[in-house]
């Protein structure tokens, strides 16, 4: 069908009139069935408005309320959190640098004294913070040192971080943990979790060889032999390789 589109246009025949008029019409269905459409949404609009703008109000109130939280709850608690962590963290560096009074230390990082918080107190009143889940892994560490290793393991598996700094440790201190509590597989796992966490010169090697050494308690000379190669051949600077040749001799045997 020919389209008539130019202002003022007049059919010269009878077929072009015919399909003028058909047109037309056509054009007047359209939008006589938009003006249907509109008028059908604006009457549902009609009825539902109350329902729209309750809604509207609701999500409104719902953001609203989210940046209120965190403008004035979150962000202040954050900053008490991080500020009460002070204290307690100056007990854990001491002990970790003595050679005398280690759990009195660790003792005072954990339960706090002379009306400061320590690291338990923290991880009560501030839960959800940053500062509350640091304290998760200075407890369990402190816990780890004074020998109490079930507490140790309750703190670090309720620490969370992708930090190649505390991650790996935190992961580390589980593995210890289980292994002074005779669970040599959960500490295996632990131990590849750590030295997977990340590559650094310091961690992986350590951890490589604790995986290692655990392996062969189990009698799993060939995950053994694997980690204390890769400290041979990726860490040949570390501490852990000065013996290592010893430890791939006994992995290689019955390997």
């Amino acid at each position: 069908m020919a389209t008539y589109k130019k202002r003022g246009f007049k059919p010269k025949t009878k077929v072009e009139a015919q399909e003028f008029e058909e047109q037309e019409s056509t054009t007047a269905e359209v939008f006589s069935s938009l003006d249907e459409g509109a008028s059908r949404t604006e009457e549902w609009v009609s009825k539902n408005q109350n329902y729209i703008l309750g809604t509207i109000g609701v999500i409104a109130v719902a953001v609203l309320g989210y940046l209120a939280y965190n403008q004035f709850v979150l962000k202040p608690k954050e900053a008490n959190a991080a500020n009460e962590m002070y204290y307690p963290q100056q007990y854990f560096d001491q002990a970790l640098n003595s050679t005398t009074a280690k759990d009195s230390l660790f003792t005072l990082a954990l339960e706090g004294a002379e009306g400061k918080y320590g690291f338990l107190d923290i991880i009560e009143e501030y839960s959800g913070t940053k500062a509350a889940n640091l304290a998760n892994y200075s407890a369990g560490m402190s816990y780890l040192n004074m020998n109490k290793y079930q507490e140790a393991i309750d703190y670090l598996e309720d620490f969370s971080s992708d930090d190649d700094i505390l991650g790996a440790p935190a992961k580390g201190g589980l593995g210890d943990a289980f292994m002074q509590l005779d669970q040599p597989s959960d500490a295996l796992g632990y131990y590849e979790a750590a030295f997977k966490h990340s590559t650094n010169e310091y961690t992986t090697p350590k951890f490589l060889y604790k995986a290692g050494v655990t392996a062969l308690e189990m009698d799993n000379k060939s995950k053994a032999l694997e980690y204390f190669q890769r400290i041979k051949e990726e860490f040949s600077a570390s501490q852990e390789a000065n013996s290592i040749d010893a430890f791939i001799g006994i992995a290689k045997t019955g390997a």
